[in-house]
């Protein structure tokens, strides 16, 4: 074999190593356009968040489920809807996606804080996450969950992210939707919820496995007067 075969064979393996990540990447970004795209008309039966939680729930009683009961967007009441956006992204209905000016102050934070432990995530971020990735924080993950936020906005108009991430977002231990969630807590259906009951439901959201075992806390009882006062301020998608 001559020397310049040689280093042709070397070169050619020299691209492979670069060449090999970035179509992986690629097949996964495709794997997440299609499977959206799918979802634009059809319900998501179980995301990637439920399966870590139904495991981790299992683990403990192997013979036990999440709860979650899929209610389109017209039977969710229109009181939890203006909750969530109010305590959790009171911007979504006029952004596209991302709130950039949340994730800087986020990024000041972290910075200072010398750890990730904000996000500034928008509601469609949050859908992002629970439908596809892990609960871990990293900047890799968040770069992966902008873009498929950004597929989201593309393919789906914001009452369907809406009605989406209603149905599979965490409310507690187990506990996913909001008809769950309704029922788990109130008794009573999604469409049932008074304003006070969708506000305290609403302000459990960011940490909804503590607030499922301190439901008398004082900071849930303050919180949810502040999202009561902002409710009707809120635009609904």
């Amino acid at each position: 074999m001559s020397k310049s075969s040689g280093k042709s064979g070397k070169w050619r393996w020299v691209k492979w190593i670069f060449i090999l990540p970035v179509l992986l990447f690629l097949v996964v970004q495709l794997y997440f356009f299609v499977q959206i795209w799918w979802w634009v008309g059809h319900n998501p039966s179980m995301t990637s968040f439920m399966r870590q939680q139904q495991a981790a729930i299992q683990e403990k009683n192997p013979k036990a489920n999440i709860q979650q009961m899929w209610v389109p967007y017209k039977r969710i009441s229109s009181n939890l809807k203006r909750a969530i956006i109010a305590s959790e992204d009171a911007n979504f209905s006029e952004h596209e996606g991302v709130d950039w000016e949340a994730m800087q102050k986020a990024y000041e934070k972290n910075n200072k804080k010398k750890k990730v432990v904000s996000g500034g995530s928008t509601i469609t971020q949050q859908l992002a996450k629970n439908l596809f990735l892990s609960g871990s924080r990293s900047y890799l993950r968040k770069g992966q969950e902008l873009i498929i936020t950004y597929m989201l906005e593309t393919l789906m108009d914001k009452e369907r992210i809406f009605e989406i991430y209603l149905n599979v977002v965490e409310f507690g231990t187990g506990t996913f939707g909001a008809e769950a969630a309704a029922r788990h807590y109130y008794g009573v259906s999604a469409a049932n919820l008074s304003a006070m009951q969708a506000a305290k439901l609403a302000v459990m959201l960011p940490n909804p496995r503590y607030f499922d075992k301190h439901r008398d806390s004082n900071y849930l009882a303050r919180r949810t007067g502040v999202i009561l006062r902002r409710m009707n301020s809120a635009d609904l998608p």
